[in-house]
């Protein structure tokens, strides 16, 4: 990733550029009364875009800021992986973690795919079987 060409926002993306990013990195879309209920509730939000000022990465933290945040929301468009895009994300959400967040707060979050690996390089592991986290999807 070459920062002289991108331009890294600490801010979510709109709600539409939010549920075509989704779908363009392969996540489980989102309505957009969803996201327009969600992203503005976000604790922390990182967009990266191109020259052109599209969108080319996001991510964000959820929760109540002191005892729970989630990290969500991780997505690389297709045309951008395997050049340090989703390593940045985590980066700048792990740097606000670390200036905001309670050292006694528990930063979860679920890993699609193989991306435990990414997740792992900033201290992630698996929780079993001292816990198991669940999931119920209100579909």
């Amino acid at each position: 990733m070459s920062d002289s060409s991108y331009t890294i926002e600490h801010k979510t993306p709109s709600v539409a550029e939010y549920c075509q990013m989704r779908v363009d990195a392969g996540l489980a879309p989102k309505s957009e009364e969803a996201a327009s209920i969600g992203l503005p509730k976000s604790i922390f939000g990182i967009s990266i875009r191109d020259e052109g000022g599209n969108l080319i990465a996001m991510g964000r933290l959820v929760g109540d800021g002191g005892c729970f945040v989630q990290v969500c929301d991780i997505a690389v468009h297709p045309n951008h992986q395997g050049q340090g895009f989703g390593r940045r994300v985590m980066q700048e959400l792990m740097d606000y973690i670390e200036r905001e967040i309670p050292k006694t707060a528990w930063i979860n979050l679920f890993a699609d795919g193989t991306a435990n690996q990414l997740y792992a390089k900033f201290g992630f592991g698996e929780t079993a079987p001292i816990s198991i986290g669940m999931a119920k999807y209100h579909g």
